[in-house]
């Protein structure tokens, strides 16, 4: 007769050449089974028991190796990128699998109370129930203990599971065998781990050495979850305020305010770049937003949910610059007590801004241009190369093709960064958009200063569009936010900035026709009505400017009546 074990649970299949296939229990009943296999085969039953019990120790071998193969499975689980639910399930199901057991359940301490993750055999209820173990006695006597617990078949503590065995049809039956073990991660009790069966002898044989491997991974499990599940919540709230920090800056730096034909072309510009990864050069005058061009190419790119870095070039010394763009690791010079990321490695995935790109040393452009050319970067005192993807966007106020002639700007870099040029027009060469510009300018004002609207009196209006501006639109905003300040002064209820307010070098504007006439030793031909309804006309389109089309509004700032004003408008021609 040959035996082979088939099923390793709480018994095994032994099938006979002749005779029928017969359950044989190991460890109980062992003697009954011998009987009544004997009377089965019709051999006796002194000549089969030496060899059955050969043939018990060769499946209690294979029984160990199941167990064996199960903490395996859970071992490499813990390193399988799965949500915590499935891995839970996973654990509870490999266990009551290999065990000779009807039930498994893991369970989460949560404020002094069992919370249930997972369970295999049991009602689907318990998930929704909740453990005090001070109204549990087996599950307080299972916590308090570090070493696997077991209660014997006839114990007076009542089962927490009685009645919830998913093999009980009619929920009735009570639990005979229980076994629990409490987990524990560095010495902190974090949850329990809990063995049923109705079987009063189902965990004889079990060793509670395999009892405490099954706990030690089952508390590995829930740590490993716990963890990621922190570091997801805490990278979901990183994004979440990175993302306001972003609204917030973008809130502040305002968008490109005008509707003027170079305004429209550079709007073009940056749409038609912008959703390609292209290095892009901005030129232009001090003042003019370069900066804020770069932030809405970043803006409307495919990368605009990751972060922009900003290094301004001119800012940083000769010594310093390298680390700050490529890092350094610890020890490479005085000074680098830490391994330290460059702006290079911060904007991986995203943009990188090299501002006033002209002031960098002719020394780094070479290693600039490398990183550009071959993705890649190498930290001072590092050996290997680190892999980078960022977008790079440069402006600078120079004229770099003159640099490069004079030998103060490499002519390849030049070239890598030319691919895209955009020109960011001076406010001189779109003042039709001043109007608009001051408006954004002056409500930007009103919340830091804390009042509730700030106007603009249409002859200041006309003195700003007669001024040359140098300094270009940042030096519009603030000189109105130092006119808005001095007004404010004046009366913070109604306040209007007004001509006196700008402090505008008289010498420097450009006086309007109004101001010729005012001025001149010799009237012009034409008379006095023709020169009073040129002025009205200037006013009327000063204020219309001011307050966006806003007859009301308009109306009110010049102290008319809206439907006077209108009147005076037609007969004007505006």
């Amino acid at each position: 007769m040959e035996i082979t074990a088939k099923k390793l649970r709480d018994f095994t299949i032994a099938r006979c050449s002749k005779g029928p296939v017969i359950s044989i229990y190991f460890d109980r009943g062992l003697f009954v089974s011998m009987v009544i296999f004997a009377l089965a085969t019709g051999r006796n039953i002194a000549s089969i028991q030496g060899k059955y019990t050969k043939q018990c120790q060769n499946a209690s071998m294979i029984e160990q190796q199941y167990i064996d193969q199960a903490l395996w499975q859970i071992a490499v689980d813990l390193s399988t990128s799965m949500p915590g639910d499935v891995q839970f399930q996973r654990l509870v199901s490999v266990i009551g699998t290999v065990l000779p057991c009807d039930a498994v359940a893991l369970f989460r301490l949560q404020d002094d109370v069992l919370v249930p993750v997972a369970c295999h055999g049991l009602a689907p209820e318990l998930i929704g129930r909740r453990f005090v173990p001070n109204e549990h006695p087996r599950l307080s006597a299972i916590l308090s203990s570090k070493a696997p617990v077991r209660f014997p078949p006839d114990s007076d503590l009542p089962d927490p599971f009685d009645g919830l065995l998913a093999c009980d049809g009619e929920r009735s039956c009570p639990v005979h065998a229980c076994i629990g073990c409490s987990l524990h991660i560095d010495n902190e009790l974090v949850g329990a781990l809990t063995f049923d069966a109705l079987d009063r002898n189902a965990f004889a044989s079990l060793s509670d050495s395999s009892v405490a491997a099954f706990a030690a991974l089952a508390a590995a499990t829930l740590r490993n979850v716990a963890l990621i599940q922190a570091l997801e919540q805490a990278s979901e709230r990183q994004h979440a305020i990175a993302s306001d920090l972003i609204r917030e800056a973008r809130r502040r730096e305002g968008d490109l305010v005008g509707s003027s034909g170079p305004m429209q072309i550079l709007r073009r510009d940056i749409a038609m770049v912008a959703t390609t990864d292209l290095a892009v050069l901005i030129t232009g005058e001090t003042g003019t937003g370069k900066e804020l061009v770069a932030r809405t190419i970043h803006a409307q790119s495919s990368r605009a949910e990751q972060a922009i870095v900003q290094i301004n070039c001119a800012a940083l010394p000769e010594s310093v610059a390298e680390s700050e763009l490529f890092g350094h690791c610890k020890g490479a010079f005085t000074g680098a007590v830490a391994d330290r990321a460059g702006k290079f490695e911060l904007a991986h995935g995203g943009t990188l801004f090299l501002d006033e790109i002209g002031e960098l040393p002719l020394s780094l452009q070479a290693k600039l241009l490398r990183a550009l050319q071959q993705g890649e970067i190498q930290r001072i005192g590092a050996d290997y190369p680190i892999k980078v993807n960022v977008r790079l966007i440069a402006a600078t106020n120079r004229d770099l093709e003159k640099e490069v002639e004079e030998g103060r700007f490499r002519a390849d870099l030049f070239h890598r960064l030319h691919v895209y040029p955009i020109h960011v027009p001076a406010l001189r060469e779109h003042k039709e958009d001043l109007a608009g510009l001051a408006g954004h300018f002056l409500e930007a004002g009103r919340y830091r200063l804390g009042v509730r609207q700030i106007d603009l009196h249409p002859l200041a209006l006309m003195a700003l569009q007669g001024y040359d501006w140098p300094g270009n639109v940042r030096e519009l905003e603030h000189l109105l936010l130092r006119a808005s300040l001095r007004a404010c002064q004046r009366d913070r209820q109604r306040v209007i900035v007004r001509e006196e307010d700008l402090g505008l070098p008289a010498e420097e504007v450009v006086p309007t026709k109004a101001a010729e006439i005012a001025q001149a030793q010799v009237l012009p031909e034409e008379g006095l009505r023709e020169a009073v309804d040129d002025f009205q006309r200037q006013m009327i389109q000063a204020a219309l400017r001011v307050n966006d089309g806003n007859w009301t509004r308009a109306a009110r700032q010049l102290k008319l009546d809206r439907a006077n004003l209108q009147r005076l408008a037609q007969r004007l021609g505006v």
